[in-house]
């Protein structure tokens, strides 16, 4: 099996994957820096697939002025989250809810500040980045953020070899996973109100990428 080195254990469907320890204690704190430029100063962030809500843990404590959303769509890592949720000391960190990003209709909040999705729409189908870009589109407050962390394949930018490998190992698993194309994301974005607002170079060849909900 070939492991990216900021990838969490895929076990599972991403969008329910749970995630090790030592990938989100290796990237919480280059994440955290970039969400330090993006989020509100204050209000609700809806973070999906949380997996084992250690980046949620991390980031409400991070973040005490802004409410802390975590969702996923799988019952253990909801167990989990939960479980972490009860030994955490940050007020603002919420209940998990259950939430299928192929299903934004069925999503359980009206609102968010921002939306933050960390290692999950290369290791989740097609479908789950559609639903994030709908669900995007209908909950964001205008002027809130969407947030993505992971690898991505860019127009003429040469693949990692580490990425290239992982692709293949994703894409052999499932074959509705794998590296998403910038451009085919960003064309979903388009028609959703989402403007790019930032690139961010990542550790491990991996990208934060912001779009920003555009006002009617």
């Amino acid at each position: 099996m070939v492991v990216s080195p900021e990838t969490p254990d895929w076990s599972k469907n991403a969008e329910g994957s749970i995630c090790s320890a030592s990938a989100a204690g290796r990237n919480r704190a280059p994440i955290e820096a970039m969400l330090r430029d993006w989020l509100p100063l204050s209000g609700l962030v809806l973070e999906i697939a949380s997996g084992a809500g250690e980046h949620a843990a991390w980031f409400s404590a991070a973040f005490p002025a802004l409410t802390w959303q975590p969702t996923d769509r799988d019952p253990e890592a909801l167990a989990m989250i939960a479980a972490r949720r009860a030994a955490a000391v940050a007020a603002n960190l919420l209940a998990p809810l259950t939430l299928d990003a192929a299903m934004p209709r069925a999503w359980p909040l009206r609102r968010a500040d921002a939306i933050v999705a960390i290692n999950m729409i290369h290791i989740a189908p097609w479908a789950a980045t559609q639903g994030i870009m709908q669900g995007a589109a209908r909950i964001l407050e205008p002027g809130g953020v969407l947030v993505l962390y992971g690898p991505f394949r860019e127009p003429g930018v040469t693949l990692a070899p580490s990425n290239a490998a992982f692709d293949a190992d994703l894409r052999a698993r499932n074959p509705e996973w794998g590296l998403r194309d910038l451009q085919a994301v960003a064309a979903l974005t388009q028609s959703h109100r989402l403007e790019l607002a930032a690139r961010v170079p990542m550790p491990a060849n991996n990208l934060g990428l912001v779009w920003r909900r555009s006002r009617p």
